[in-house]
């Protein structure tokens, strides 16, 4: 299984959180910086877009494991919230197109 790491420590404003994910997840240059873009560029792990580093089969499914993710509840518990909604969100999205779920998140 396909999977990235994530530091909780750098995670702890919304800078750092977009930066790290462009870094881990191979986001393009142009990236928004948003949860919307943040969505946009998972949406196609199967599709081959370019929008991220990873390509998925159609039974993959790209972990995102978050390490020292108490300092993230404790410390920015909003980002923490957005980043389990638009996990599920990306999920949600390809299976209303009828695909399994392309990722996985895991707090540690």
């Amino acid at each position: 299984m396909p999977a990235v790491q994530l530091d909780g420590h750098a995670l702890t404003d919304w800078a750092g959180f977009h930066q790290t994910c462009k870094q881990a997840l191979g986001f393009p240059a142009f990236y928004g910086g948003n949860m919307d873009a943040w969505i946009d560029c998972l949406s196609g792990l199967r599709d081959g877009d370019g929008m991220s580093a990873f390509r998925l089969a159609p039974d993959e499914m790209l972990q995102i494991q978050v390490l020292h993710s108490d300092v993230l509840r404790r410390e920015a518990p909003e980002i923490l919230s957005a980043l389990e909604e638009c996990a599920a969100e990306v999920n949600q999205l390809y299976v209303e197109n009828g695909k399994k779920p392309a990722v996985g998140l895991v707090l540690r």
